[in-house]
């Protein structure tokens, strides 16, 4: 971008959603967004979904348990944030989360990503999708709850 500013054009830089990645040994480990530690500080209303789930078909050779965790924010349900831990396969699923948060997506738009599906790879449901539709569900119980019943 500066070389850019500096041969007479204009570029601003646009931030970032803090995506990170990290290993420990065979441990995969990656974040993007705040943590929910972090919303709760800033007083966000949120949910999160936390779901279990393998890294490729579970018939599959190698197919090792991955952890995958959302928050959104109530009401509306816009992503705040994830994080992933597991083997192999686990930590490149953030980019899938860090796209959806740039581009300002709810969880609810997220269950319909149309997200690659091989055995080697990623099981049928993928992990990104099963904490998607969780959170969603999240967000749908936490309106219910609070929509007032009609009187008759």
């Amino acid at each position: 971008m500066s070389g850019i500013n500096l041969g007479g054009g204009y570029a601003t830089f646009p931030g970032v959603v803090g995506t990170a990645v990290s290993k420990v040994c065979s441990l995969e480990i990656a974040r993007t967004g705040l943590k929910e530690s972090e919303y709760v500080r800033a007083g966000f209303a949120h949910v999160t979904a936390t779901v279990k789930a393998t890294t490729r078909a579970g018939y599959f050779p190698g197919a090792t348990t991955i952890t995958t965790k959302l928050i959104a924010e109530k009401c509306s349900g816009r992503l705040l944030g994830g994080q992933i831990v597991g083997e192999e396969g686990a930590a490149k699923r953030i980019d899938a989360i860090a796209t959806a948060l740039w581009n300002e997506m709810t969880v609810e738009n997220m269950v319909n990503l149309d997200l690659s599906y091989a055995p080697p790879f990623a099981p049928v449901w993928e992990p990104v999708l099963i904490a998607a539709r969780k959170a969603w569900d999240a967000v749908e119980a936490d309106i219910a709850a609070h929509v007032a019943p009609t009187s008759r």
